[in-house]
């Protein structure tokens, strides 16, 4: 059986359009801006080794030849000190407050890193800094746009190093998936550590930071974040028989309206995702509107960019037929838990 994609209506009848045409206010989180160069994304990007091409340092699955994503932008050091190590100074990407800053590198693969929220044109950002050698700012402070954060470095827990000449700061923008991770986690993960509570890496979907960055930079048209959430590729769609979850509050201007759901009731929600799972329309529906009892079932899929960009395995073919990997699973688990 082929699945075959059904689109969603995006327009102002089912979303609301305030600020729609804000402009965000992302910033570099280093004095690093060589991105606006073209032909010097060597001088940016930090790529996996010397004989890798630079977008193995961008988003996507850009990693193990296409089969591992990387959610961020490894930004490379401009300046050292007489060791060879990193001096630049990390900067808060936007207003926001911190949520939360890892100081033991050895409790993550990020190494010393720092989590800050932000809230842009209604929409709730988490931008993440990681490989830090020092973080100069603490949970529940308030910062600035291009106020510094830290300093870089080349901290982590990876048995390989990251080498001094590939120095950078590894830098996302992020969606939270849900509250209640620590909670999920124990639950769905018996034995295992979670050591950093919500902020660890699996709650945080990353959108393509460099998307943003170049969008802003577009003198012919402003940038929306907004828009840019609800125009996301889809990968697939996925009906979920869940109607609370955390997601619907916190990204509100994502969920879709359905007279017929409003007048009979929510059952359970049609939701849109992208290659990296980020959920970015989500359209309430009626249980007329539902032909299964399953808690979760695949709708459709566009295969296309599930081609290009397969690293995630939420969806998988077996025998001819599309079905929810177990990382899509997991993924609509952890969203409506």
């Amino acid at each position: 059986m082929k699945l075959v994609v059904r689109s969603l209506a995006l327009g102002g009848i089912l979303f609301s359009a305030a600020n729609l045409f804000a402009q965000t206010p992302f910033q570099f989180p280093t004095a690093n801006h060589a991105l606006y160069e073209v032909g010097n994304e060597l001088k940016f990007f930090a790529p996996t080794s010397p004989d890798r091409p630079w977008t193995t340092g961008s988003f996507g699955c850009v990693r193990s030849d296409g089969w591992q994503m990387h959610e961020g932008l490894d930004i490379l050091h401009q300046h050292t000190d007489r060791y060879g190590e990193p001096t630049d100074p990390v900067l808060a990407t936007a207003d926001g407050t911190v949520m939360y800053v890892n100081n033991k590198p050895g409790l993550s693969n990020y190494g010393k890193y720092i989590v800050i929220r932000h809230v842009v044109e209604g929409i709730e950002i988490y931008s993440l800094y990681a490989h830090l050698s020092e973080a100069s700012v603490k949970a529940g402070q308030n910062v600035r746009a291009d106020q510094p954060i830290a300093i870089m470095g080349r901290t982590s827990n990876t048995s390989e190093r990251i080498d001094k000449n590939r120095a950078h700061v590894h830098f996302e923008l992020n969606v939270l998936v849900n509250d209640n991770y620590a909670a999920w986690f124990k639950k769905n993960s018996a034995g295992e550590r979670n050591d950093h509570g919500e902020w660890n890496g699996q709650n945080l979907n990353g959108l393509d930071e460099r998307e943003i960055l170049l969008g802003e930079h577009n003198p012919v048209s402003k940038f929306s974040l907004l828009t840019f959430l609800r125009s996301q590729t889809e990968l697939c769609r996925v009906l979920v028989r869940a109607t609370n979850f955390p997601y619907l509050k916190r990204y509100a201007a994502l969920v879709l309206r359905n007279p017929k759901a409003e007048k009979e009731g929510i059952a359970g929600y049609e939701i849109a995702l992208n290659y990296n799972g980020v959920a970015f329309a989500l359209m309430p529906r009626a249980e007329s509107e539902i032909k299964s009892r399953a808690k979760f079932q695949l709708l459709s899929v566009n295969e296309p960019v599930e081609r290009a960009n397969s690293c995630r395995k939420l969806v998988v073919q077996r025998g001819g037929h599309w079905e929810l990997g177990n990382e899509g699973l997991r993924e609509l688990e952890l969203l409506t838990y």
